[in-house]
């Protein structure tokens, strides 16, 4: 019999910028290995993937990162003695120092984690996007960090027309002036706090890449895909798999280099000379993550399995030209369940 794991998630909400929760539970869901009994973790109390009932068997709230280790420690600990959880899967940049720190005190209560070190995590930070180029022999952009108002001056010093203004943890404008930049500095400064991030900009096409790596320097899994269709906020809403040796083999690089732990994706542009430069490192599965199920290489799996110290044997192959397209559509729930969820903190929602 297979056996059958209570797994935690983050990463619920399903907005036009979506978590990647509901993506790692559709892929957990179709493991043939073991079975899951999913717990949804979730901020707000209309994540949709909260009322997702085919998908989520329970859910709590839990604090904010800006809550504090306490918190978290706390809260989790108190979902434990309801849930027992085998594995929790975090999919949100902001909150994975939290558990990353968090993880040697979770494992003496039984929970497992598969997350990269902390200096793995700080070093592929935005704001430390050109040391790790040089330090791993990887095209990035050039890019500047600001942390005052003041230090948009040197922008049109050191850049030409147009830039990219990434916020420190999301979100990202393009500028084409140096009124555009205070704009976007002010906004995303305000939303995500600072550092803000000037970065060189790379006219070309945008792919990525999603994989795991066993902390040994193995890649266990990698799933290149080009972006169909994307939106005002530079998410992909649609997909293809596809076949490019020099994708994998940066992505072997990576993983080889570093010896990274854990899911990743990386977002890469590929210039008018063919060049591909690497703009960002997301440290956790991306929101396109089933696409990577769909073609063979079942990610969240393997990330549960090596979590719970398991031999993961690496994805030789996948289905290329496989597409995604992300749709929104209107669920119909009980105002019961909102109002449980928001005032108790915690909702069964009993799977069927």
């Amino acid at each position: 019999m297979k056996p059958t794991y209570n797994i935690a998630v983050t990463g619920l909400n399903a907005i036009d910028s979506p978590g990647p929760g509901v993506a790692v539970i559709r892929g957990l869901l179709d493991s043939k290995l073991f079975d899951s009994r999913i717990i949804g973790l979730a901020y707000e109390s209309l994540e949709p993937g909260i009322y997702m009932n085919d998908l989520v068997d329970s859910v709590y709230h839990v604090p904010y990162p800006g809550a504090g280790l306490e918190a978290l420690y706390d809260r989790i600990s108190y979902i434990h003695s309801r849930e027992r959880i085998d594995v929790i899967i975090p999919n949100f940049d902001a909150e994975l120092y939290s558990y990353i720190k968090l993880e040697e005190r979770l494992k003496r209560l039984g929970i497992s984690i598969c997350l990269p070190t902390m200096q793995q995590f700080e070093e592929r930070q935005k704001v430390n996007l050109n040391d790790f180029g040089d330090r791993y022999g990887i095209k990035v952009p050039k890019s500047m960090v600001v942390n005052d108002l003041s230090d948009l001056a040197e922008v049109g010093k050191r850049f030409d027309y147009p830039v990219v203004v990434k916020g420190k943890y999301y979100d990202a404008g393009i500028a084409y002036n140096s009124e555009q930049v205070r704009s976007n500095f002010l906004k995303l400064s305000a939303r995500w706090g600072v550092p803000v991030i000037i970065q060189e900009f790379i006219h070309g096409a945008e792919y990525n890449v999603t994989g795991l790596g066993d902390g040994t320097g193995e890649t266990i899994a990698a799933v290149p895909m080009r972006k169909q269709y994307i939106t005002d906020k530079g998410k992909a809403w649609g997909g293809i798999s596809i076949a490019d040796e020099r994708m994998l083999q940066m992505t072997r690089d990576f993983v080889g280099k570093t010896k990274w732990r854990g899911g990743f994706e990386l977002e890469l542009m590929k210039d008018k000379q063919n060049e591909f430069y690497l703009l960002e490192i997301n440290p956790r599965m991306p929101a396109w993550i089933y696409l990577a199920v769909g073609v063979g290489q079942n990610i969240p799996e393997a990330v549960v399995r090596l979590a719970l110290g398991e031999k993961v044997p690496v994805y030789t192959d996948y289905t290329v030209g496989k597409m995604f397209v992300r749709y929104a559509w209107d669920m119909i729930v009980d105002v019961n369940d909102f109002h449980e969820i928001s005032a108790m903190g915690e909702l069964r929602t009993e799977k069927r």
